[in-house]
Protein backbone atom coordinates (compact mmCIF):
# COMPACT_ATOMS: atom_id res chain seq x y z
CA UNK A 1 0.00 0.00 0.00
CA UNK A 2 0.97 3.38 -0.50
CA UNK A 3 0.33 7.11 0.26
CA UNK A 4 1.00 10.40 -1.76
CA UNK A 5 2.90 13.72 0.12
CA UNK A 6 2.04 17.00 -0.95
CA UNK A 7 5.30 17.30 -2.39
CA UNK A 8 4.27 14.67 -4.85
CA UNK A 9 6.16 12.02 -3.54
CA UNK A 10 5.00 8.60 -3.18
CA UNK A 11 5.86 6.59 0.02
CA UNK A 12 5.44 2.99 1.47
CA UNK A 13 3.07 2.49 4.48
CA UNK A 14 4.68 0.92 7.24
CA UNK A 15 4.36 -2.65 7.25
CA UNK A 16 2.17 -4.38 9.54
CA UNK A 17 3.70 -6.46 12.03
CA UNK A 18 2.97 -10.31 11.24
CA UNK A 19 1.28 -12.02 14.38
CA UNK A 20 3.13 -14.03 16.15
CA UNK A 21 2.86 -17.93 15.80
CA UNK A 22 0.75 -19.43 18.48
CA UNK A 23 3.13 -21.97 20.12
CA UNK A 24 0.63 -24.88 20.75
CA UNK A 25 3.06 -26.97 22.85
CA UNK A 26 3.74 -24.54 25.43
CA UNK A 27 1.47 -24.40 28.89
CA UNK A 28 1.67 -22.27 31.83
CA UNK A 29 1.87 -23.14 35.34
CA UNK A 30 -1.78 -24.51 35.81
CA UNK A 31 -1.42 -26.82 32.31
CA UNK A 32 1.79 -28.74 33.90
CA UNK A 33 0.10 -28.88 37.33
CA UNK A 34 -3.04 -30.27 35.06
CA UNK A 35 -0.51 -32.92 33.32
CA UNK A 36 1.54 -33.87 36.38
CA UNK A 37 -1.43 -34.70 38.20
CA UNK A 38 -2.66 -37.18 35.69
CA UNK A 39 0.24 -38.62 35.33
CA UNK A 40 0.22 -39.24 38.96
CA UNK A 41 -3.01 -40.73 39.06
CA UNK A 42 -3.10 -42.74 35.68
CA UNK A 43 -0.12 -44.80 37.46
CA UNK A 44 -1.29 -44.77 41.42
CA UNK A 45 0.63 -47.82 42.88
CA UNK A 46 4.11 -46.57 41.57
CA UNK A 47 3.26 -43.07 42.73
CA UNK A 48 2.67 -44.30 46.50
CA UNK A 49 5.70 -46.81 45.84
CA UNK A 50 7.61 -43.44 44.74
CA UNK A 51 6.18 -41.19 47.52
CA UNK A 52 7.24 -43.61 50.18
CA UNK A 53 10.11 -42.73 51.15
CA UNK A 54 8.79 -39.40 51.97
CA UNK A 55 5.54 -40.59 53.58
CA UNK A 56 7.77 -42.57 56.12
CA UNK A 57 10.26 -40.09 56.32
CA UNK A 58 7.35 -37.16 57.81
CA UNK A 59 5.57 -39.56 59.51
CA UNK A 60 8.75 -40.83 61.47
CA UNK A 61 10.05 -37.23 62.06
CA UNK A 62 6.32 -35.66 63.31
CA UNK A 63 5.47 -38.77 65.67
CA UNK A 64 9.13 -39.17 67.01
CA UNK A 65 9.51 -35.55 67.91
CA UNK A 66 5.96 -35.39 69.18
CA UNK A 67 6.79 -38.76 71.41
CA UNK A 68 10.06 -37.17 72.88
CA UNK A 69 8.35 -33.93 73.72
CA UNK A 70 5.46 -35.80 75.26
CA UNK A 71 7.90 -37.72 77.20
CA UNK A 72 10.16 -34.48 78.51
CA UNK A 73 7.20 -32.78 79.45
CA UNK A 74 5.38 -36.27 81.23
CA UNK A 75 9.30 -36.41 83.30
CA UNK A 76 8.50 -32.59 84.13
CA UNK A 77 5.43 -33.34 85.26
CA UNK A 78 6.63 -36.31 87.40
CA UNK A 79 8.84 -34.25 89.02
CA UNK A 80 7.41 -31.67 90.12
CA UNK A 81 4.30 -33.68 91.40
CA UNK A 82 6.95 -34.61 94.03
CA UNK A 83 7.18 -31.27 95.11
CA UNK A 84 8.53 -27.99 93.66
CA UNK A 85 11.40 -25.69 94.79
CA UNK A 86 13.19 -29.29 96.38
CA UNK A 87 16.49 -29.70 97.74
CA UNK A 88 17.01 -33.74 98.81
CA UNK A 89 19.76 -34.23 100.75
CA UNK A 90 21.08 -37.81 101.40
CA UNK A 91 23.87 -40.27 102.03
CA UNK A 92 26.89 -40.48 99.76
CA UNK A 93 30.09 -42.50 99.84
CA UNK A 94 33.42 -39.96 101.04
CA UNK A 95 36.67 -40.40 99.46
CA UNK A 96 35.96 -39.30 96.10
CA UNK A 97 32.69 -40.54 95.64
CA UNK A 98 30.54 -37.85 96.50
CA UNK A 99 28.28 -38.21 93.75
CA UNK A 100 26.98 -41.58 94.04
CA UNK A 101 24.59 -42.46 96.57
CA UNK A 102 25.25 -45.31 98.87
CA UNK A 103 23.14 -48.10 98.74
CA UNK A 104 24.52 -50.09 102.17
CA UNK A 105 23.01 -50.02 105.52
CA UNK A 106 25.49 -46.74 106.48
CA UNK A 107 23.43 -43.72 106.76
CA UNK A 108 25.13 -40.21 107.63
CA UNK A 109 22.04 -37.33 107.80
CA UNK A 110 21.36 -37.75 111.58
CA UNK A 111 17.71 -36.78 113.17
CA UNK A 112 19.85 -33.35 114.93
CA UNK A 113 21.33 -32.54 111.31
CA UNK A 114 17.72 -32.54 110.58
CA UNK A 115 16.42 -30.66 113.22
CA UNK A 116 19.92 -28.14 112.49
CA UNK A 117 18.57 -27.40 108.92
CA UNK A 118 14.64 -26.78 110.18
CA UNK A 119 16.65 -24.08 112.66
CA UNK A 120 18.77 -22.88 110.62
CA UNK A 121 16.76 -22.22 107.28
CA UNK A 122 13.65 -21.21 108.83
CA UNK A 123 13.08 -17.97 107.06
CA UNK A 124 13.76 -19.28 103.63
CA UNK A 125 12.02 -22.84 103.68
CA UNK A 126 8.53 -23.08 103.24
CA UNK A 127 9.38 -26.61 105.32
CA UNK A 128 11.31 -29.27 106.19
CA UNK A 129 10.44 -33.58 105.98
CA UNK A 130 12.91 -36.21 107.13
CA UNK A 131 12.36 -39.50 105.12
CA UNK A 132 13.31 -43.00 106.89
CA UNK A 133 11.62 -46.07 105.17
CA UNK A 134 12.13 -49.39 105.04
CA UNK A 135 9.92 -52.47 103.59
CA UNK A 136 7.44 -54.63 105.74
CA UNK A 137 4.59 -56.98 105.29
CA UNK A 138 1.76 -54.71 105.97
CA UNK A 139 -1.64 -57.03 107.13
CA UNK A 140 -5.11 -57.20 107.67
CA UNK A 141 -6.60 -60.30 108.29
CA UNK A 142 -5.56 -62.98 106.10
CA UNK A 143 -4.72 -60.18 103.42
CA UNK A 144 -1.10 -58.71 103.18
CA UNK A 145 0.84 -55.97 101.23
CA UNK A 146 4.54 -55.66 100.82
CA UNK A 147 4.55 -52.43 101.59
CA UNK A 148 7.41 -49.32 102.16
CA UNK A 149 6.76 -47.91 105.46
CA UNK A 150 8.09 -44.42 105.64
CA UNK A 151 8.88 -42.29 109.10
CA UNK A 152 8.58 -38.51 108.36
CA UNK A 153 7.24 -35.16 109.69
CA UNK A 154 3.79 -33.59 108.87
CA UNK A 155 5.14 -31.29 106.63
CA UNK A 156 5.61 -34.12 104.17
CA UNK A 157 1.70 -33.42 102.88
CA UNK A 158 3.07 -30.27 101.23
CA UNK A 159 7.12 -30.62 100.71
CA UNK A 160 6.33 -33.43 98.02
CA UNK A 161 2.97 -32.37 96.80
CA UNK A 162 1.21 -35.19 98.67
CA UNK A 163 -2.07 -34.52 100.37
CA UNK A 164 -4.62 -37.06 101.71
CA UNK A 165 -7.36 -38.05 99.17
CA UNK A 166 -9.66 -39.43 102.46
CA UNK A 167 -8.71 -38.88 106.18
CA UNK A 168 -6.27 -36.55 107.03
CA UNK A 169 -2.49 -36.65 107.92
CA UNK A 170 -0.84 -37.29 111.09
CA UNK A 171 -0.40 -34.21 113.27
CA UNK A 172 2.48 -33.17 115.03
CA UNK A 173 0.97 -34.00 118.10
CA UNK A 174 1.03 -37.62 116.75
CA UNK A 175 4.86 -36.97 115.96
CA UNK A 176 5.30 -35.75 119.13
CA UNK A 177 3.41 -38.53 121.19
CA UNK A 178 5.01 -41.15 119.17
CA UNK A 179 1.58 -42.50 118.09
CA UNK A 180 0.91 -45.23 116.01
CA UNK A 181 -1.12 -43.76 113.21
CA UNK A 182 -0.70 -44.27 109.45
CA UNK A 183 -1.47 -42.72 106.27
CA UNK A 184 -1.08 -45.42 103.63
CA UNK A 185 -0.96 -45.55 99.91
CA UNK A 186 -3.37 -46.57 96.78
CA UNK A 187 -1.62 -49.95 96.29
CA UNK A 188 -1.82 -50.80 100.29
CA UNK A 189 -5.59 -49.90 100.11
CA UNK A 190 -6.41 -52.18 96.86
CA UNK A 191 -3.96 -55.45 98.24
CA UNK A 192 -5.21 -54.97 101.95
CA UNK A 193 -9.18 -53.71 101.44
CA UNK A 194 -9.71 -55.04 97.87
CA UNK A 195 -10.36 -53.34 94.54
CA UNK A 196 -12.86 -50.73 94.68
CA UNK A 197 -12.87 -49.80 98.45
CA UNK A 198 -13.33 -46.42 98.98
CA UNK A 199 -10.78 -44.50 101.09
CA UNK A 200 -12.70 -43.41 103.68
CA UNK A 201 -13.75 -47.58 104.31
CA UNK A 202 -9.96 -47.81 105.53
CA UNK A 203 -9.90 -44.46 107.71
CA UNK A 204 -10.17 -45.70 111.31
CA UNK A 205 -8.99 -49.53 110.80
CA UNK A 206 -6.45 -50.95 112.16
CA UNK A 207 -3.19 -52.53 110.14
CA UNK A 208 -0.78 -54.69 111.62
CA UNK A 209 3.00 -53.14 109.77
CA UNK A 210 5.32 -55.77 110.92
CA UNK A 211 4.52 -56.82 114.39
CA UNK A 212 3.31 -53.38 115.35
CA UNK A 213 -0.59 -52.48 114.83
CA UNK A 214 -1.10 -49.11 113.55
CA UNK A 215 -4.45 -47.44 112.83
CA UNK A 216 -5.07 -45.70 109.85
CA UNK A 217 -5.81 -42.21 109.84
CA UNK A 218 -5.48 -41.38 106.04
CA UNK A 219 -5.30 -42.62 102.44
CA UNK A 220 -3.81 -41.42 99.68
CA UNK A 221 -4.87 -40.95 96.18
CA UNK A 222 -3.55 -43.07 93.31
CA UNK A 223 -0.61 -42.02 91.98
CA UNK A 224 0.40 -44.37 89.56
CA UNK A 225 3.99 -45.80 88.72
CA UNK A 226 6.27 -42.65 87.83
CA UNK A 227 9.23 -44.06 87.60
CA UNK A 228 10.38 -42.75 90.58
CA UNK A 229 9.22 -45.65 93.14
CA UNK A 230 5.72 -46.57 93.83
CA UNK A 231 4.37 -44.09 96.23
CA UNK A 232 1.02 -46.39 95.96
CA UNK A 233 2.85 -48.95 97.96
CA UNK A 234 4.10 -46.63 101.08
CA UNK A 235 2.46 -46.19 104.36
CA UNK A 236 3.57 -42.77 106.21
CA UNK A 237 4.28 -42.91 109.71
CA UNK A 238 5.31 -40.21 112.29
CA UNK A 239 9.12 -40.54 112.57
CA UNK A 240 9.28 -40.73 116.13
CA UNK A 241 6.93 -43.85 116.27
CA UNK A 242 9.03 -45.35 113.03
CA UNK A 243 12.34 -44.46 115.09
CA UNK A 244 11.03 -45.95 118.02
CA UNK A 245 9.42 -49.28 116.23
CA UNK A 246 11.81 -49.68 113.01
CA UNK A 247 15.04 -48.53 114.93
CA UNK A 248 18.05 -46.92 112.86
CA UNK A 249 21.07 -45.63 114.33
CA UNK A 250 24.57 -44.25 112.90
CA UNK A 251 27.09 -46.97 113.82
CA UNK A 252 29.36 -44.33 114.53
CA UNK A 253 27.81 -42.04 116.90
CA UNK A 254 24.92 -44.34 118.11
CA UNK A 255 22.17 -41.07 116.69
CA UNK A 256 18.95 -42.41 114.78
CA UNK A 257 19.82 -41.40 111.36
CA UNK A 258 17.23 -40.80 108.39
CA UNK A 259 17.44 -41.70 104.37
CA UNK A 260 17.28 -38.41 103.11
CA UNK A 261 15.79 -34.91 104.11
CA UNK A 262 13.65 -32.69 101.75
CA UNK A 263 13.86 -28.60 101.59
CA UNK A 264 10.92 -26.44 100.37
CA UNK A 265 12.52 -23.57 99.32
CA UNK A 266 10.17 -20.57 100.24
CA UNK A 267 11.51 -18.57 96.92
CA UNK A 268 13.05 -20.75 93.62
CA UNK A 269 15.38 -18.04 93.19
CA UNK A 270 16.72 -19.09 96.02
CA UNK A 271 17.12 -22.61 95.33
CA UNK A 272 20.92 -22.68 94.30
CA UNK A 273 22.12 -20.69 97.18
CA UNK A 274 20.27 -22.35 99.80
CA UNK A 275 22.30 -25.36 98.13
CA UNK A 276 25.41 -23.71 98.94
CA UNK A 277 24.41 -22.93 102.51
CA UNK A 278 22.80 -26.33 103.43
CA UNK A 279 26.12 -27.91 101.78
CA UNK A 280 28.45 -25.52 104.35
CA UNK A 281 26.07 -26.09 107.28
CA UNK A 282 26.26 -30.02 107.25
CA UNK A 283 29.57 -29.98 106.16
CA UNK A 284 31.07 -28.15 109.27
CA UNK A 285 28.20 -30.29 110.93
CA UNK A 286 30.13 -33.47 110.04
CA UNK A 287 33.72 -31.89 109.85
CA UNK A 288 34.10 -32.06 106.36
CA UNK A 289 36.23 -29.79 104.56
CA UNK A 290 37.22 -31.69 101.54
CA UNK A 291 34.06 -31.40 99.02
CA UNK A 292 35.59 -34.95 97.86
CA UNK A 293 35.21 -36.49 100.87
CA UNK A 294 31.97 -35.26 101.72
CA UNK A 295 29.27 -38.44 103.16
CA UNK A 296 26.34 -36.42 101.75
CA UNK A 297 24.91 -34.83 98.71
CA UNK A 298 22.75 -31.99 98.31
CA UNK A 299 20.31 -32.18 94.70
CA UNK A 300 18.82 -29.49 93.69
CA UNK A 301 15.41 -30.40 91.64
CA UNK A 302 16.01 -27.76 89.10
CA UNK A 303 19.49 -29.11 88.13
CA UNK A 304 18.33 -32.54 88.10
CA UNK A 305 15.07 -31.63 85.61
CA UNK A 306 17.22 -29.68 83.30
CA UNK A 307 19.92 -32.91 83.09
CA UNK A 308 16.91 -34.97 82.33
CA UNK A 309 15.42 -32.45 80.10
CA UNK A 310 18.52 -32.36 78.20
CA UNK A 311 19.10 -36.19 78.03
CA UNK A 312 15.29 -36.82 76.73
CA UNK A 313 15.92 -33.54 74.11
CA UNK A 314 19.33 -34.81 72.61
CA UNK A 315 17.76 -38.33 72.14
CA UNK A 316 14.30 -36.77 70.46
CA UNK A 317 16.69 -34.65 67.91
CA UNK A 318 18.91 -37.78 67.80
CA UNK A 319 15.92 -39.81 66.53
CA UNK A 320 14.58 -37.29 64.28
CA UNK A 321 17.64 -36.38 62.29
CA UNK A 322 18.17 -40.21 62.13
CA UNK A 323 14.40 -40.34 60.45
CA UNK A 324 15.29 -37.49 58.37
CA UNK A 325 17.23 -39.59 56.27
CA UNK A 326 14.63 -41.51 55.08
CA UNK A 327 13.84 -38.23 53.56
CA UNK A 328 16.46 -38.58 51.58
CA UNK A 329 15.91 -41.91 50.45
CA UNK A 330 12.33 -40.63 49.53
CA UNK A 331 13.99 -38.24 47.11
CA UNK A 332 16.75 -40.29 45.66
CA UNK A 333 13.42 -42.86 44.59
CA UNK A 334 11.52 -39.45 43.15
CA UNK A 335 14.81 -38.70 41.06
CA UNK A 336 14.76 -42.64 40.06
CA UNK A 337 11.15 -42.77 38.84
CA UNK A 338 11.18 -39.15 37.20
CA UNK A 339 14.62 -40.54 34.97
CA UNK A 340 12.43 -43.83 34.13
CA UNK A 341 9.30 -41.36 33.17
CA UNK A 342 11.15 -38.88 31.25
CA UNK A 343 12.76 -42.09 29.16
CA UNK A 344 9.19 -43.45 28.86
CA UNK A 345 7.82 -40.26 27.71
CA UNK A 346 10.64 -39.57 25.27
CA UNK A 347 8.36 -39.50 22.15
CA UNK A 348 5.55 -36.86 23.92
CA UNK A 349 8.70 -34.84 24.66
CA UNK A 350 9.44 -34.75 21.10
CA UNK A 351 5.82 -33.89 19.65
CA UNK A 352 5.69 -31.35 22.49
CA UNK A 353 8.55 -29.90 21.25
CA UNK A 354 7.73 -29.87 17.55
CA UNK A 355 4.53 -27.61 18.86
CA UNK A 356 6.34 -24.93 20.21
CA UNK A 357 7.19 -26.27 23.73
CA UNK A 358 9.77 -24.18 24.93
CA UNK A 359 12.53 -25.96 27.29
CA UNK A 360 11.17 -24.09 30.05
CA UNK A 361 8.00 -25.45 29.32
CA UNK A 362 9.36 -29.39 29.98
CA UNK A 363 11.43 -28.34 32.73
CA UNK A 364 8.28 -26.68 34.72
CA UNK A 365 6.13 -29.98 33.72
CA UNK A 366 8.50 -32.52 34.77
CA UNK A 367 9.84 -30.42 37.96
CA UNK A 368 5.92 -29.67 39.11
CA UNK A 369 5.52 -33.49 38.87
CA UNK A 370 7.96 -34.57 40.87
CA UNK A 371 7.20 -31.27 43.88
CA UNK A 372 3.38 -32.64 43.61
CA UNK A 373 4.41 -36.45 44.07
CA UNK A 374 6.88 -35.24 47.21
CA UNK A 375 4.08 -32.17 48.67
CA UNK A 376 1.52 -35.07 48.75
CA UNK A 377 4.10 -37.77 50.52
CA UNK A 378 4.61 -34.56 53.07
CA UNK A 379 0.38 -34.44 53.89
CA UNK A 380 0.30 -38.26 53.78
CA UNK A 381 3.32 -38.29 56.34
CA UNK A 382 2.16 -35.35 58.24
CA UNK A 383 -1.30 -37.07 58.92
CA UNK A 384 0.33 -40.65 59.63
CA UNK A 385 3.24 -39.28 61.83
CA UNK A 386 0.25 -37.78 63.95
CA UNK A 387 -1.66 -41.11 63.96
CA UNK A 388 0.67 -42.84 65.17
CA UNK A 389 2.06 -40.41 68.09
CA UNK A 390 -1.48 -40.79 69.09
CA UNK A 391 -0.70 -44.56 69.02
CA UNK A 392 2.27 -43.88 71.65
CA UNK A 393 -0.58 -43.45 74.38
CA UNK A 394 -0.32 -47.08 74.38
CA UNK A 395 3.03 -46.32 76.40
CA UNK A 396 1.43 -44.18 78.65
CA UNK A 397 3.12 -41.28 76.72
CA UNK A 398 0.84 -38.21 75.86
CA UNK A 399 2.36 -36.73 72.71
CA UNK A 400 3.41 -33.09 72.44
CA UNK A 401 2.80 -31.16 69.31
CA UNK A 402 5.17 -28.22 67.97
CA UNK A 403 4.58 -27.03 65.20
CA UNK A 404 8.39 -26.42 64.34
CA UNK A 405 9.49 -29.76 63.30
CA UNK A 406 6.24 -30.49 61.51
CA UNK A 407 6.60 -27.53 59.47
CA UNK A 408 10.12 -28.15 58.96
CA UNK A 409 9.25 -32.15 58.07
CA UNK A 410 6.91 -30.78 55.38
CA UNK A 411 9.12 -27.96 54.08
CA UNK A 412 11.86 -30.36 53.66
CA UNK A 413 9.42 -32.58 52.06
CA UNK A 414 9.03 -30.27 49.56
CA UNK A 415 12.45 -29.00 48.92
CA UNK A 416 13.08 -32.77 48.37
CA UNK A 417 11.10 -33.00 45.46
CA UNK A 418 12.38 -29.58 43.91
CA UNK A 419 16.64 -30.97 44.31
CA UNK A 420 15.85 -34.30 43.37
CA UNK A 421 13.49 -33.82 40.66
CA UNK A 422 15.31 -30.88 38.74
CA UNK A 423 18.15 -33.33 37.21
CA UNK A 424 15.52 -35.42 35.62
CA UNK A 425 13.26 -32.29 34.69
CA UNK A 426 16.77 -30.62 33.29
CA UNK A 427 17.67 -34.05 31.24
CA UNK A 428 14.09 -33.48 29.47
CA UNK A 429 14.19 -30.18 28.70
CA UNK A 430 17.66 -30.96 26.78
CA UNK A 431 16.49 -33.44 24.42
CA UNK A 432 16.57 -32.97 20.84
CA UNK A 433 12.93 -32.85 19.18
CA UNK A 434 13.80 -34.95 16.24
CA UNK A 435 15.52 -37.37 18.07
CA UNK A 436 12.77 -37.58 20.53
CA UNK A 437 10.63 -38.33 17.58
CA UNK A 438 12.50 -41.23 16.06
CA UNK A 439 12.65 -42.79 19.68
CA UNK A 440 10.67 -45.65 19.68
Amino acid sequence: MTTSSSSGQVRAAPATPAPAPHRRGGIGLGGAFTIAWRAIVGTPLRSILTALGVIIGVAAVVSLTAIGQGSTAGVTRNLESLGTNLLTVGSARGQGGGSLVRSGPRQTITVKDVEALAATFAGRVAGVAPAAQSTVQAKLGSANSQATVLGTWPAYETVRNSPAQSGAYFTQADLDGRRRVAVIGHQVLVDLWGEGTPGEQAVGQTLRLGSVNFTVVGVLPDKGNSGFGNANAQVLVPLSTYLQRFSRTNAASGQPTVNSVYLQASDAGDLRQLQADVTELLSVRHRLSDPEDLDFQVQNQADTLASLNSITTTLTILVGAIAGISLLVGGIGIMNIMLVSVTERTREIGVRKALGARPRDILTQFLVEASLLSVSGGVIGLALGVGLAYAGRALNISPVFSPTPMIVAFVFSALVGVFFGYYPAARAARLDPVDSLRYE
